[in-house]
């Protein structure tokens, strides 16, 4: 053989080995991703998997969520233990603030928030509802001796809320839609701590949901008073993190269950009874 017809079969040869690697390379790729592919699993395989389900709330909004003794307890966590029940798994339940739940949720520390939570426009652009279980209202507490007898009467007085609650939307007032224009807005992690100022003489009203607001009065009727005005009128329905689809059926599915046997509203009327409502 010449030795230019030697170097054309080496250059050959080099070139059929890169060919072959390349194949071998992108086989092993293609194998990997088939492989990775097989291994990942749907958020319902994972809670399988691991055994319980977590849920996100603010143990602070009785009766929905609060706590009894070291046990978090309540509607909402009726309904969560509903759906771990149905997924054959425990049921956790993250204790946090209320303004914080949705990023808890959308950071995975969380499959999904029971919190006594509204749906909202500006909330639905960050998660998904499941469908609603509780129409609710916004309510105002005052102490006896107020002059504050109707929702106007709010105007220029210094107002309660809890913080990131639509009651706090409401007073805050940012887009200017609402008639009732506050002189300033209070903001607390417990809808306790502000009844605590309210019946101290430091803010003028608290504003929240009306089921809790009847359990502060309860509590402390020798004092307070809930107006018979609401503020708002909303549906309270559980937050999943946007596009987990497979949880949002699974809990609504729960939902219509507990709908058509009856049992949902056997829930809420027990906490009605023990309120007093």
């Amino acid at each position: 053989m010449k030795k230019g017809s030697k170097l054309a079969a080496i250059v050959l040869a080099v070139a059929m080995a890169v060919s072959m690697g390349a194949c071998s390379s992108a086989g092993t790729t293609a194998a990997s991703s088939g492989a990775s592919s097989a291994a990942a699993s749907t958020t319902i395989d994972k809670i399988k998997a691991d055994g319980y389900i977590t849920m996100s709330t603010n143990a602070e909004f009785e009766p929905f969520e609060y706590k009894d003794g070291d046990k978090v307890t309540g509607i909402d966590v009726e309904i969560a233990q509903k759906v771990a029940d149905k997924l054959g798994v425990q049921l956790k339940v993250n204790d946090i603030a209320f303004d914080t739940l949705i990023t808890e949720l959308n950071s995975g520390k969380s499959n999904f928030v029971a919190a006594g939570m509204s749906v909202t426009e500006d909330r639905q652009k960050n998660v998904d509802f499941s469908d609603t279980y509780f129409d609710a209202s916004q309510a105002i507490i005052v102490t006896k001796d107020s002059p504050i007898k109707l929702p106007s009467d709010l105007n220029g007085k210094k107002v309660g809320v809890q913080q990131g609650t639509t009651g706090d939307t409401y007073c805050t007032n940012e887009d200017g839609k609402n008639d009732i224009k506050v002189s300033s807005v209070e903001r607390y992690n417990k809808g306790v701590d502000a009844v605590a100022d309210l019946m101290n003489g430091k803010i003028d009203a608290v504003v929240i949901d009306s089921f809790p607001a009847t359990k502060f009065v309860e509590k402390n009727s020798d004092k307070l008073v809930k107006l018979n005005d609401a503020l708002t009128v909303e549906k309270y329905a559980i937050a999943v993190k946007k596009g987990d689809k497979e949880m949002l059926d699974t809990i609504n599915n729960v939902l219509s269950d507990m709908k058509s046997s009856g049992e949902l509203d056997k829930i809420i009327e027990k906490y009605k009874a023990a309120l007093g409502a």
